[in-house]
């Protein structure tokens, strides 16, 4: 059902799947979808806020399940389950926030809410007219006479995320200045004590010190760099469901690659081929890589549990190369090391601009960006994941490698991380 702003339909109490979603392109930020659970307007705590880094509600009825990009579009999605939400909550706010520029630059924007089990759509609005805002409140399912409804609502701020969520109630964490130390006065002279010294008063037991205030809302995303660079899936809430792992890149320059005479770059080709790759050990001993060349796509649900989801050959930000690790097997790894090498186009990444998202199902997205390239490199290791007591800690390598004459990029990347792979020739 195409719905208008303010206008309202009911909806049935059941799990459902709300979809935001909009149009990839060059220069288009990122949006995420996030639900505030509201009692007369505001949050109880900052525990009712569902987003990125806070991916799922106490009491299982909101959860939030990531990002998916597939033929030109990108969609972030909520699961909502009404039959679970609290008697005491009123309203489910359903809202979007861009990130890295705003709303007027996010092409077809849109929420829309299915019928989990069926897949049936049930309502959908259209935002219109996105300008300068940052944050919107596209939709809210309410309570009417013991029944759920949705309202296309549409309301945009130009403070972000962090405007909306104040606005609703919620502490967010902000850098603070340290509070002065207090000068310390000296302490006086011991008296000395009386001949005899009367017993001492039973003083009152002392009362018990107050509860520590509970921590604000990070709104960051993780961000790894050279001064901090690995993080705990598992402190990330990320512990089951598909790890997507994304490469996107652009081209700063027309120029790429090394001339062997003079050292100088040469000419970038148009048809630009990175390929994504990931070398993994399993903990039964077992080794094997995924990736395009030689058709060795893997697998999802059975060993290795990684599968590469296609070949993409343009680096656009809402597309680029994926490969998806299942999570839900985590004890089946060792090691993974996500690795990527250029297939053709060019003869190194100088002048190429890349980053990497990492993005659990269930936890805060993890992100980091490629150095500038000043060696003839084929081939970076960009991230190695470790099974550490159960716990899986994601490294940022971000790691250039120069093959030597006539040593293939992925034999020079098993060597540098000890694999101990035998290698032969191998075609798309």
């Amino acid at each position: 059902m195409q719905m208008l702003k303010g206008s309202n339909t009911p909806v049935p109490t059941a799990a459902l799947r709300v979809e935001l979603g909009w149009r990839a392109g060059a220069g288009v930020p990122d949006a995420d979808a996030s639900a505030l659970l509201l009692v007369s307007g505001k949050v109880r705590s900052d525990a009712d806020f569902v987003f990125y880094n806070q991916p799922a509600h106490s009491s299982g009825a909101i959860r939030h399940e990531g990002k998916r990009a597939t033929d030109g579009r990108v969609t972030d999605t909520l699961l909502v389950d009404l039959a679970r939400v609290e008697p005491a909550i009123e309203t489910v706010v359903l809202a979007a926030s861009a990130d890295g520029g705003t709303f007027g630059h996010v092409p077809d924007l849109y929420i829309e809410v299915r019928d989990a089990a069926q897949g049936t759509p049930v309502a959908r609005f259209d935002n219109p007219g996105a300008t300068t805002e940052t944050a919107f409140v596209l939709g809210e399912f309410y309570r009417r006479q013991g029944a759920w409804k949705f309202r296309a609502v549409g309301q945009g701020y130009s403070s972000g995320l962090e405007g909306l969520a104040t606005d609703y109630g919620i502490t967010v964490d902000e850098p603070q200045q340290a509070a002065p130390v207090p000068a310390v006065a000296p302490a006086p002279p011991a008296a000395t004590p009386p001949a005899s010294t009367p017993p001492p008063m039973p003083q009152p037991a002392a009362p018990p010190p107050p509860a520590a205030p509970p921590e604000p809302v990070r709104l960051t995303k993780v961000t790894l760099t050279k001064a901090a660079p690995s993080v705990s899936l598992t402190k990330q809430g990320g512990t089951s469901g598909a790890l997507h792992v994304n490469l996107n890149w652009e081209v700063r320059k027309q120029f790429s690659g090394w001339s062997s005479k003079f050292g100088r770059p040469t000419a970038m080709h148009s048809d630009l081929d990175l390929d994504l790759c990931a070398l993994y050990e399993l903990s039964d001993g077992s080794k094997g890589v995924v990736q395009a060349l030689g058709n060795s796509f893997g697998a999802l649900h059975q060993p290795p549990y990684i599968h590469l989801d296609g070949d993409d050959r343009t680096g656009a930000v809402s597309t680029g190369e994926n490969l998806t690790v299942n999570l839900d097997h985590k004890n089946a790894f060792r090691r993974i090391l996500v690795f990527v090498t250029i297939y053709e186009g060019a003869r190194s990444f100088a002048d190429l601009h890349a980053s990497v998202t990492l993005q659990p199902q269930y936890g805060a997205p993890i992100e980091f960006s490629l150095d500038e390239c000043t060696v003839p490199s084929l081939v970076c290791a960009l991230a190695l994941i470790t099974n550490t007591g159960g716990d899986l800690i994601v490294q940022r390598e971000a790691r250039y490698l120069v093959p030597d004459r006539g040593v293939s990029p992925q034999r020079t990347v098993d060597h540098a991380y000890g694999w101990g792979m035998n290698w032969t020739p191998g075609r798309k």
